[in-house]
């Protein structure tokens, strides 16, 4: 049986390839010691889906475990509004929609689809600027670039040559163990 991938190692792989395997290695140790700025505020944006207190609505589901046994993806989605059929994705703030995001949101959306949710609208919400930007729902095409994606991650290797991106090094909680960042840069 193959092994699921996370619908958070998506954007994961999309910023850095090898920050997947650097993740991994942290994942039962305090996460102060490694995280950045960006990552403890994006922490505290999910505190209220993870304890489920962002809504006592029926009709708003929060923080579900979702799974598409088709894309061979598992994971949890922030928000899902039962009366408007909207999925949310929540972000601490969003200046810029990177492709990780849509990908991750495109993959919670075929896990929902593939589970019976009749799902609408997609959105992101920037909490500190208390904006939403909608995005179009995927069609076959979006889900043909997510299994593309998936099979990108199961091939990668640690030591495959990727194109490295000295801004994202730069904000890498990881950089440090990364034999592919340099300070001197």
């Amino acid at each position: 049986m193959e092994s699921l991938i996370k619908i958070s190692n998506l954007n994961d792989f999309i910023f850095c390839p090898r920050s997947i395997y650097f993740h991994n290695l942290y994942f039962d140790i305090e996460e102060k010691i490694f995280s950045g700025y960006n990552q403890s505020a994006g922490k505290m944006a999910h505190k209220n889906i993870d304890e489920k207190k962002y809504s006592s609505k029926k009709s708003i589901l929060q923080g579900i475990n979702i799974f598409s046994e088709e894309l061979g993806l598992i994971g949890k989605i922030d928000l899902f509004d039962l009366e408007k059929n909207e999925l949310i994705e929540r972000k601490n703030k969003i200046s810029i929609i990177y492709d990780g995001y849509v990908f991750q949101i495109w993959a919670q959306y075929f896990c929902l689809i593939e589970m019976g949710y009749d799902v609408k609208e997609l959105s992101f919400y920037s909490l500190k600027d208390n904006k939403k930007i909608h995005v179009k729902i995927p069609d076959k095409r979006s889900k043909e670039k997510i299994k593309n994606l998936i099979e990108e991650i199961k091939k990668f290797k640690l030591n495959n040559r990727f194109s490295q991106n000295l801004n994202k090094c730069k904000n890498c909680p990881y950089r440090n163990l990364c034999d592919y960042y340099d300070d001197d840069n």
